[in-house]
């Protein structure tokens, strides 16, 4: 074994480039052959995927395996039951997870993993449809699949052609390209990616103001022509920093913010109505907006509260903290 060097800042930075410039043109090499027959072949795929009445079944051994657990997961996440099965542990019964309704998806560079035998050889016979990701579509995998997704040459970032980094990512690659072309043929939504996504950071975006949103009485509103005497009242009782201002048939019409209140204050200030005062066209938010959302509009505003309104009349108020409170940021 070699001996440990040392390697310097210069160093390290430059193999750093190098390595992405590999994978990079590896990419490029792969986004070209989706102009040829790898384009119809990833076509077909995706529409037997979709077809399926059953789950993806993702296969692979040693890299090739830990990136076809990640695009199982990215599948499963996005849309389309899907599951991974060890190749080595298919052959001790978990075969069974298999059902004639699958589809099997076999990622191997080569094409001649030894481990894949029992998995291939048990859709041959079941007529389990099979989906190859290979570099060699005349490779023991490619000639037994129904669809080869035949991916092409490209050299490893490895210096020594050995270690599997470009092409594991154009494996990676692939398969995101996959699910999202089926995550968009299902016409999946952000409400549904929460369904599967409830917890962390994540899960607190995609919930929807309606779910933090203040109603009711909690509402910070006055009608046009009132004092803004009032409206002060209102803003300090409430406790938003704002109040909306609506017509008689309950459109929101303006916005008064404590900021407003503060650049107004001078001589006979207090003898405006809110008409004087308020920013009209104000922006809000409806109540099925995702709480990114809100937090996006609020930022990019520099304000801490949203108007939530239905057909242009207020039906709740969102507030920085109840984003905070949620999770968002």
């Amino acid at each position: 074994m070699a001996e440990t060097a040392a390697i310097g800042e210069p160093e390290a930075l430059a193999s750093a480039r190098r390595t992405l410039q590999t994978e990079a043109a590896g990419l490029a090499t792969l986004i070209a052959a989706l102009d040829g027959p790898l384009g119809a072949d990833v076509a077909r795929a995706a529409a037997a995927i979709a077809a399926a009445t059953g789950r993806l079944v993702v296969t692979g051994i040693g890299k090739s395996g830990h990136i076809g657990r990640k695009i199982a997961s990215t599948m499963a996440s996005t849309g389309t039951p899907a599951l991974f099965v060890h190749p080595s542990e298919a052959s001790h019964g978990d075969l069974g997870m298999v059902t004639p309704d699958d589809i099997v998806l076999a990622l191997s560079w080569s094409g001649e993993s030894s481990e894949l035998a029992a998995i291939l050889n048990y859709t041959r016979r079941f007529r389990v449809t099979l989906i190859a990701a290979t570099s060699a579509r005349q490779s023991t995998l490619g000639r037994a699949a129904d669809i080869v997704l035949e991916l092409p040459q490209a050299p490893e970032a490895c210096p020594h052609g050995l270690a599997p980094t470009t092409s594991t990512l154009l494996q990676l690659a692939l398969g995101d390209a996959l699910s999202i072309a089926l995550l968009e043929g299902r016409g999946f939504t952000a409400q549904d990616f929460h369904v599967f996504h409830p917890g962390g950071k994540l899960g607190a975006n995609l919930r929807l103001v309606r779910e933090v949103m203040h109603q009711g009485e909690r509402l910070p509103l006055v009608e046009r022509g009132t004092p803004i005497v009032e409206a002060i009242r209102v803003v300090s009782a409430k406790g938003f920093g704002c109040v909306g201002v609506v017509d008689a048939s309950g459109v929101l019409v303006g916005i008064i913010t404590d900021g407003d209140i503060r650049r107004h204050i001078g001589d006979g200030f207090l003898s405006l109505a809110v008409d004087e005062v308020m920013t009209t066209n104000p922006r809000t938010t409806r109540p099925e907006a995702l709480l990114a959302s809100a937090i996006e509009t609020l930022n990019s505003l520099n304000i801490t509260a949203l108007i939530v309104t239905e057909a242009g009349r207020p039906v709740g108020i969102v507030h920085m903290h109840d984003l905070l409170r949620a999770g968002v940021a």
